[in-house]
């Protein structure tokens, strides 16, 4: 006797074969449509942080614009506007490059 798919029985097949094919294609699909473009934007994120340098405009994740004075090894001094003020942000709060000052 022969299933919908025209295999074998399940006497005829190996067992567990069968319960081993729908776990290990969903992980497949899950690591192609979830997991590997989230590491290429993280990727990207990390190329951008280490391309930092003075005078770069970023915007940070709490939504705060301004102008990059120095950089530290974990942190970053910034200017904002209108006053002037100077803050001093880790760099993992740096959301993007807003502009880049090219002089």
């Amino acid at each position: 006797m022969t299933s919908i798919l025209g295999l074998a029985s399940p006497s005829g097949l190996p067992s567990g074969l069968g319960t081993f094919i729908l776990p290990i294609g969903l992980l497949v699909v899950l690591y192609l449509l979830m997991i590997r473009p989230q590491q290429k934007r993280q990727q990207k994120w990390q190329q951008m942080l280490g391309g930092l340098k003075p005078g770069d405009r970023v915007t940070t994740t709490g939504g705060i614009r301004g102008i990059i004075l120095s950089i530290k090894d974990d942190s970053l001094q910034l200017r904002v506007a209108p006053d002037n003020l100077r803050i001093e942000v880790v760099k993992s709060a740096i959301a993007s490059v807003t502009q880049d000052d090219a002089k």
